[in-house]
Formats: structure tokens, C-alpha cells, sequence
């Protein structure tokens, strides 16, 4: 038997969460040397990133209700021994295409794990211990963000056994092996209570749905955006209207659907996933043209650009490992003041960004990115905790995976617009300060973003959550 939930039971459930976001980001940093080692086209490298963001995506409803069913921890246990899998073979992927296909496994691995944290943490924790697991989750998620970049950077420079790039993947066989067993140790079994059914005819409509979401989001700015991705659109908006009369008949007839019609029925769910997808719409694509910015802008390579990004993990360690203190004496306040906070910190790199170009001292940014990382810090914990704990433990996994879908989401869309706003102002032929304009113009973009979400952050219920 597990021993009851506590320190041992984070440190397990959140490895899974780390080790996933991680790998979303420290591809980036390993994309040159890999396309030189496997000689790999530029449509090859564009899916050796995208395979992942996309079966991760589409995956993520399906496997928190498969852990709704089957047990949280089975399928957490399932989805990392998968996941360590794919991560072998990505690290000895003799060839782009084989390298293709293990990203696009580790991408349903990830979906098959993630939801079962969050639904582990609404389930096994309650009152101020939920809280604190929450925000050791925002604490987890947003430092493998953060520095994802700086650990690949590590990892390539070290060159460990010449397997340069390859590391990067195989990093996770261990830390996979290790936290595999200490799961029967530390982490109990949960499942929906009752006899819930599988409802594949659902799990069939919303992964085609997704798909034809994540897909033209995911290829539409490089292709030009032609004419298939406005009709996936449209086939997308179709499914989505078909799946939901599906799930509200099914749910009529007591018939176990498998997103229940009730979950969206409560205000803080969905605000809070729409709160959700806006947040994230900010983030991969704040990293993405920083990243542009200080490497083709500055001529920084994938090391010293990582250190940078220490500052924003400054002040995100700064804020996510109190965030439950502050989401207790604000309340919802915490997520509006960690958008506000957010905008203050872009408005300040932006003017650094004014005054230095691509030539100045790099250090003006740092305030700014501080600040930026602190207001990242008060929302992703406590926007995760505010909408789960309104969510019953019978839907804890379908709710997970509904959340974390919203992450993936809003990821792409920000990337797809900030792609636009970015590569529309660099132009066919840039020069190194075109990159500083091009970055300042996004950042309005973001800056945006962190307003919107104090705005929506005014309709979250107050009151005590569901226990």
C-alpha cells in the first residue's frame, strides 16, 4: 500500500510533470545539431517539434479519462513507461523519420501522464495541503519551461560520452526508471467512483476535433496559411458541435459521456479554462521570439541565451513557492495581479529592448524579465488549483485533461499569432536590428495578453470550492 499523500507523493507525480513540459521546450535547443547529425530537411525539423505539440494535444481528454476509469496511478505508471520508452528511442533515432515517430509517441506518452497529476493532486490532497500541491505543480511546470533551454544548452555543451544532442532524450531514462519505482511507494490509487463507462465514440469525435484544431495551427504560418487550414477550421468547429450534442445526450441517459456537459455548466471551470488558454497563449511564444531576439538578434548561442532566461526563473521561483499564501489573501485577485504584474515586466523589456537594439548591455533586461517571471509564478499554480477545486472527484481526470488541453491550445494559437506579428515585421532579407523591432512589436502583443487575463480574471466566482 502507498503511505498516505505527502512530500513523496509530490516529488513522484511532479517528476512526470517536468519531465514532459522539459521536453516540449529543450528541442529547440537541440534542432541545429540534430538536423546536421540526421541530415534533416526542413519539413523534417519543423515535425521532429510539431509531433510532439501534437499528440500531446489531441491526447490529453482521452487519457484523463482513461484514468477517470482504469486508476490514476496505473495510467501515470503507464504513461511514464512509455514515455521513457520514446525517449530511448528519440535518443538513438538513427534517421529524421525514426526520430519523428519516437517524438510523436512521447507526445501520447505525455498525454497518457499529465492529466493523471492534476487529477492525483485534486484527489489525495484537500484544503491548504491541495493548495501547496498546486502550486509545487506551477513551481515544477514553469521551471522546466524556463529553463529548458539552459539545461539543453548544458547538456549539448557537455557533450557527455559524444552523444551531443542525443542526451537531451536519454536524460530521461534514469529520472523515468527511478520514478517508476517509488510510484507503488508514494502515489494512491484513484479512480471515478461508480461504473463509469469508455465512450470511444467520444474519445473518436474530440481527438478528430483536436486534430483538426492543433493541425493548421501547428503548420499554418509556415505554409502560408492555405486554403486546407481555413476548411480544418471549419471541419474542427463541425466535430466539436457534433461531439457536444453526442455528450449531453449521453449524459441525459446517464450514459457515462466523456467530458460530463454539467463541468461546463460551472463558472469556474470556464472561466478558468478560458483563463487558461489565454495565460498560455503568452508563454511558448514569449520564449519563442526571446529566444529569436538574443540568438539572431545578439548572435548568443544556445548557452548564454539560456542564462538569460535565468532571470525570468528568478523571479518565478520568487512568487510560484509562496503562490498559495498569496492566492489565500487575495483570492482570485492573485491571478489578475500576476497578469498586471506580467505586463509591467514586457513593458520594461520592451523599453531596454528601445534602448540597447542588439547592441547594448544585455543587462537592462533584466528587471523586466524578472518581473515577467514573477507574474508567471502567481498564476500558473493557482489558476490550475482555482479551477480543479471546483471540479468534482468524479471528473477529476476528464477535467485534467480538458485543462491541460487548454495549455496546448493556447500555446499554438499564441505561437500561430505572434509568428505572424514577428516574421511579418522581420521581412524576407533581416539584419540582426531587425530582430529588436520585430521583438518589440511582439511584446505588445503579450503585453495584451496579461491585461486580458486580469480582465477575465473578474469573472471567477468567489467563494470556497467543492470539496
Amino acid at each position: 500500500m502507498p503511505d498516505a499523500p505527502g512530500r513523496g507523493t509530490l516529488l513522484v507525480v511532479l517528476t512526470g510533470v517536468f519531465m514532459t513540459t522539459l521536453d516540449f521546450f529543450i528541442v529547440n535547443v537541440a534542432i541545429p545539431s540534430t538536423q546536421r547529425d540526421l541530415d534533416a530537411s526542413a519539413a523534417e525539423v519543423q515535425w521532429i517539434v510539431a509531433g510532439f505539440g501534437l499528440a500531446y494535444g489531441v491526447g490529453l481528454i482521452t487519457g484523463g479519462r482513461l484514468g477517470d476509469l482504469y486508476g490514476r496511478r496505473k495510467m501515470f505508471s503507464l504513461g511514464m513507461i512509455l514515455f521513457t520508452i520514446a525517449s530511448a528511442a528519440c535518443g538513438l533515432a538513427p534517421t529524421a523519420g525514426f526520430l519523428i515517430g519516437a517524438r510523436v509517441a512521447q507526445g501520447v506518452a505525455a498525454a497518457l501522464l499529465a492529466p493523471q497529476v492534476l487529477a492525483i493532486l485534486r484527489t489525495a490532497f484537500t484544503g491548504l495541503a491541495q493548495a501547496k500541491a498546486f502550486s509545487a505543480y506551477g513551481l515544477s511546470m514553469g521551471l522546466a519551461a524556463v529553463f529548458g533551454q539552459l539545461i539543453g544548452g548544458l547538456l549539448i555543451k557537455a557533450d557527455i560520452f559524444g552523444l551531443d544532442w542525443r542526451s537531451c532524450f536519454l536524460i530521461n531514462i534514469p529520472v523515468g526508471i527511478v520514478t517508476l519505482l517509488l510510484v507503488p511507494k508514494f502515489v494512491p490509487e484513484s479512480r471515478a467512483p461508480g461504473r463509469p463507462r469508455l465512450d470511444p465514440v467520444g474519445m473518436f469525435l474530440v481527438t478528430l476535433a483536436l486534430v483538426a484544431t492543433v493541425l493548421p495551427l501547428i503548420e499554418g504560418r509556415e505554409q502560408d496559411w492555405p486554403a486546407w487550414t481555413i476548411v480544418s477550421f471549419v471541419v474542427a468547429v463541425v466535430l466539436f458541435a457534433i461531439f457536444g450534442t453526442v455528450q449531453a445526450r449521453m449524459a441525459a441517459n446517464d450514459k457515462g459521456p466523456l467530458l460530463n456537459p454539467a463541468m461546463f455548466r460551472e463558472r469556474a471551470f470556464t472561466v478558468g479554462l478560458l483563463a487558461q488558454l489565454v495565460f498560455w497563449m503568452g508563454q511558448a511564444s514569449f520564449f519563442l521570439v526571446f529566444a529569436l531576439y538574443v540568438q539572431e538578434g545578439r548572435g548568443l548561442d544556445a548557452l548564454g541565451a539560456g542564462l538569460i532566461f535565468v532571470a525570468i526563473g528568478v523571479g518565478y521561483l520568487a512568487t510560484s513557492v509562496n503562490a498559495h499564501h498569496l492566492a489565500r489573501r487575495l483570492g482570485r485577485q492573485v491571478l489578475a495581479v500576476g497578469g498586471l504584474v506580467m505586463a509591467v515586466g514586457l513593458v520594461l523589456v520592451a523599453l531596454a529592448v528601445h534602448r540597447i537594439g542588439v547592441g547594448g548591455n544585455i543587462g537592462w533586461l533584466v528587471p523586466g524579465l524578472i518581473l515577467d517571471g514573477a507574474g508567471m509564478g502567481m498564476v500558473v499554480g493557482p489558476l490550475a488549483a482555482t479551477v480543479l477545486a471546483r471540479v468534482s472527484p468524479h471528473n477529476a481526470g476528464a477535467a485534467g485533461g480538458v485543462l491541460a488541453t487548454g495549455l496546448q491550445i493556447g500555446n499554438a494559437i499564441g505561437v500561430s499569432i505572434i509568428g505572424l506579428i514577428f516574421y511579418g515585421a522581420l521581412g524576407d532579407a533581416p539584419r540582426p536590428a531587425d530582430f529588436a523591432h520585430a521583438f518589440n512589436l511582439s511584446l505588445i502583443y503579450l503585453i495584451v495578453v496579461g491585461v486580458v487575463l486580469a480582465g477575465l480574471v473578474q469573472l471567477l466566482p468567489n467563494g470556497a470550492p467543492k470539496k
